[in-house]
């Protein structure tokens, strides 16, 4: 069998789910297999890159074992809640066992219409795709969890937005597509029969620790606010901004998901935004830990009932999981900036020189990732003063600030910061150069060179040293779509 799917979540019941085949396309045209993915996941690479394997990664048959579905779902929107959304335009096909036992989602974006689709034509532009699958690919080298891109195809069928785009499809794999709406969509309709059969598929699938625990569903509350705090934690200490953390957008696994507008910031300034649709700033970067707390909360209402068959009691328990959020948050970032500083974090004084050094950035205007490497190789003696001082602007703020850090660093791994402040992120100067390359001329070569580059993040890649660099004043890239 090309594919052993095994898909648990199709045997839920049918309010879970719709079935729903892919839509075919015309011409059929795979432009990029991760062969290393596929080896992972225990997938024949020749089998999905023979005419057979594009088929369906095109979504122009189906595979022997899959039984495609769209999953339905809710969400909070900026703030204000839909009560149905679910996959509009993305098909999982089914659940696979990986080489570690570990079940992945492998899942089809961009693949035709569904039920939830709402007037849209269930279809991907070329650049999306192509943007997904960079950031994506690059969180997982960042060693960020992250759903994946095992494949993208282009369709030869154009799709309409703005103007006529190419058509393409994204083969994502995720630990699972259920989000915090999954459960705000039975939590809506008071189907607690749904709720429970809901949490107990997430126990077993992510949480299996929490099935022992004198209160499984607390239990899993718990588990799923402690990977959203950690995962926070993560994107801030590389300068990620998601752009669009609505409550359908949350991975109740504990991923990143869904990569629509987001961004990594050139410049470090908390209230830093790009997507185009976040007019208020609700989803700023420095905002980003209290959107995940606010949808957290979400999640705890939605399972109020399966928490305790008093509400007064039910909302107490909640209220105390949800009280641990910020006690782990900043342990987690106050730890993480310990590290990027080659610090203990074992004190005060750590805490405030990263506190410090972050302000210096701000007011500079200073490249948030480049002021890292610099300092990493200032303190891995692979580089002076001048490229940090530079950064900063000569700020004579910084002479004090280098002397108690190397005071507080002096005892430390010389080469660890260099593990943990990347050289090379994805740039959306460059993600832009590259998705222009291949849609005005058809040209791969800057995608697959990015994705090579951007596969080993903190290395010293001195034949590619130009992709550290932030942005020329006319590259700058102010906004960022969603491509809906």
């Amino acid at each position: 069998m090309p594919i052993a799917f095994d898909n648990s979540y199709a045997r839920l019941p049918e309010r879970f789910h719709a079935l729903t085949p892919p839509t075919p396309v015309p011409e059929p045209r795979l432009v990029r297999l991760n062969g290393a993915l596929a080896d992972e996941l225990g997938l024949d690479r020749d089998w999905l890159a023979s005419p057979e394997g594009i088929s369906v990664l095109a979504g122009n048959a189906v595979a022997p074992g899959s039984t495609p579905i769209a999953t339905a779902y809710a969400g909070h929107q900026f703030g204000n809640f839909v009560p149905q959304l679910g996959d509009g335009r993305a098909i999982l096909l089914g659940e696979v066992l990986d080489r570690s036992g570990v079940r992945r989602d492998i899942q089809l974006k961009g693949a035709g219409r569904t039920r939830f689709s709402r007037g849209g034509d269930g279809r991907a532009a070329l650049g999306p795709v192509m943007r997904e699958y960079i950031v994506s690919e690059a969180m997982a080298a960042l060693g960020i969890k992250t759903t994946r891109a095992l494949a993208f195809v282009l369709t030869g069928a154009a799709v309409m937005r703005d103007a006529p785009l190419p058509g393409a499809i994204l083969t994502r794999v995720a630990a699972s597509h259920i989000r915090i709406g999954t459960f705000q969509f039975f939590a809506a309709r008071q189907d607690v029969e749904a709720l429970r059969l809901l949490a107990d598929h997430v126990i077993a699938r992510h949480y299996p620790q929490a099935a022992a625990a004198a209160k499984p569903y607390l239990a899993l509350l718990e588990a799923v606010i402690a990977a959203q705090a950690d995962l926070v934690v993560r994107w801030l200490l590389v300068g990620f901004i998601h752009g669009v953390m609505n409550t359908d957008n949350a991975s109740i696994a504990g991923e990143t998901i869904d990569y629509g507008p987001c961004a990594f910031l050139d410049a470090y300034d908390p209230e830093t935004v790009f997507s185009a649709i976040d007019a208020g700033g609700r989803y700023a970067y420095g905002n980003q830990p209290g959107i995940v707390l606010w949808n957290l909360t979400r999640l705890a209402e939605a399972v109020l009932p399966l928490l305790a068959t008093e509400t007064d009691a039910a909302v107490a328990l909640a209220q105390a999981a949800l009280g641990a959020f910020g006690p782990r948050y900043q342990a987690a970032y106050d730890a993480g900036i310990a590290r990027k500083l080659g610090l203990a974090g074992d004190s005060e004084a750590d805490t405030g020189l990263g506190a410090e050094l972050l302000g210096l950035l701000a007011a500079r205007g200073a490249d948030f990732t480049l002021s890292f490497r610099h300092l990493s190789r200032l303190h891995a003696g692979l580089a002076g003063e001048e490229p940090l001082r530079a950064a900063l602007g000569h700020d004579p703020a910084l002479d004090g600030w280098l002397a108690r850090w190397r005071e507080r660093s002096a005892g430390t791994t010389r080469d660890a910061m260099l593990t943990v402040n990347p050289a090379f992120i994805p740039r959306n100067h460059r993600i832009e150069a590259a998705i222009a390359a291949a849609q005005e001329h058809d040209d791969f070569a800057p995608f697959e060179e990015l994705l090579a580059v951007l596969a080993r993040p903190f290395d010293e890649q001195a034949a590619f040293a130009d992709y550290e660099d932030p942005p020329q004043p006319h590259e700058r890239v102010r906004r960022t779509f969603c491509g809906t």
